[in-house]
């Protein structure tokens, strides 16, 4: 509940925190448990509910606190909608920290991470090792592009706005391409990577304002590993260079949030597959001894911290 506006002078009064999530899913539920144990004031919202007000105080008009600003915005999950819809979302987003708001992650992050082929260019830029990837428009130039690159191995198609193992597929010829109506207009391929283990296997690391605070293996019987399409979670403690290169992909991206996923080739290499900015955590709770909300909840309180605002004594 929000502070008495009675409170006497002196009195600490806890931040206001919005927590953007189209449900109150499991994730939710988490965040908002760990923010109230810190004091915060908790308000969950969709950013389909958040509207532009030229004529407000703040510009914006925010569900429960129309022109007044949060202290803090976590974005958890975003609803699906038109390009317009979306854009408009992110702008709001823009507008806050514009504002001043601690927004994690904000919308450059997410703009950055949600466009895959954008994530793979910044991760190449930044010297992240990382598969060969293509992406293009052009149906008669990525069936060139397989006829070419398919002879080294195959390689693997996946959409380039996606999350949770949806979508992939592996293409070993021109023909196992789709026609573009299948994928957006918008061919996003990458060189499949090998492995040594006769199961399938990568790691997902947990990169929280750049520190890993939990990981976990994730093992299946298809090359598609994910926990949602049937991916086994294991706790592993990764080794110091996996850890800095998930660092390193999380900075590329400019995440203060990220999960990082993360594959061993055959040579022994570790090289990164994606960077997610909105992470679910789900199976790496199960094997993590971290509480993962808590430590969002108390990293952010900490960033809160190092910004005087006034919230903190009134």
């Amino acid at each position: 509940m929000p502070p008495s506006p009675d409170a006497p002078a002196g009195c600490a009064i806890g931040p206001t925190i919005l927590i953007v999530s189209d449900q109150r899913d499991w994730h939710a539920r988490q965040m908002e448990a760990a923010f109230a144990a810190v004091g915060a004031r908790v308000l969950r919202i969709d950013l389909a509910a958040c509207d532009f007000d030229t004529r407000s105080r703040s510009g914006l008009a925010l569900p429960f606190l129309g022109s007044q600003l949060p202290d803090a915005v976590h974005v958890r999950t975003f609803s699906a909608g038109s390009f317009e819809a979306i854009t408009k979302r992110l702008g709001i987003l823009h507008a806050l920290a514009k504002l001043g708001v601690v927004v994690w992650n904000d919308a450059r992050a997410i703009e950055r991470c949600v466009d895959k082929s954008m994530t793979s260019f910044l991760l190449a830029r930044a010297g992240v090792p990382t598969p060969p990837t293509w992406t293009m428009e052009s149906a008669s130039a990525a069936r060139v592009l397989v006829e070419r690159e398919a002879s080294r191995g195959p390689l693997v198609l996946k959409p380039l706005f996606g999350a949770q193992g949806k979508g992939l597929r592996l293409i070993r010829r021109p023909e196992d391409l789709p026609g573009p109506e299948d994928v957006a207009g918008v061919y996003y391929l990458q060189r499949f990577q090998s492995i040594e283990t006769q199961d399938f296997r990568d790691y997902r690391l947990f990169v929280l304002r750049g520190r890993v605070v939990a990981a976990m293996m994730r093992r299946a019987s298809t090359w598609i590993t994910n926990v949602k399409q049937g991916g086994q979670p294991w706790a592993v403690a990764p080794d110091l260079v996996m850890e800095r290169l998930a660092i390193a992909a999380a900075e590329a991206v400019g995440a203060a949030i990220a999960g990082v996923d993360v594959l061993v080739t055959v040579d022994g290499a570790p090289t990164v597959l994606e960077v997610n900015s909105m992470p679910a955590w789900t199976g790496l709770q199960k094997v993590s001894a971290r509480n993962i909300a808590e430590a969002i909840v108390l990293a952010l309180m900490d960033e809160l911290d190092r910004r005087p605002t006034q919230w903190r004594v009134q």
